[in-house]
């Protein structure tokens, strides 16, 4: 099993704690492939986290997150500068 943690930074305070509820929402209901989802938001940064039993470098679910903020996150409520990418993959 995995727990990957990923972040999207640059993300709008005005946009960013509804998309994190939507997020996690749209996981916990679309994409049950992944466990224990969790999505929150501080300081212009999404941070994701989900575990699975597949994913050794995190690049699935990268793609996934990156869908989402597609569909979430307005491209005028994110910045081109902010950082977006796997954190931490860890074996549980």
């Amino acid at each position: 099993m995995f727990k990957i943690t990923m972040r999207a930074g640059g993300i709008s305070s005005n946009v960013g704690p509804t998309a994190a509820e939507d997020i996690e929402k749209e996981f916990r209901e679309h994409r049950a492939w992944h466990k224990s989802v969790s999505c929150s938001f501080a300081d212009g940064t999404l941070t994701l986290v989900a575990f699975n039993d597949y994913d050794h470098d995190g690049l699935a679910l990268s793609d996934e997150f990156s869908d989402c903020l597609t569909a979430y996150v307005a491209q005028e409520d994110m910045s081109d500068d902010g950082e977006f990418g796997v954190v931490t993959v860890e074996t549980i």
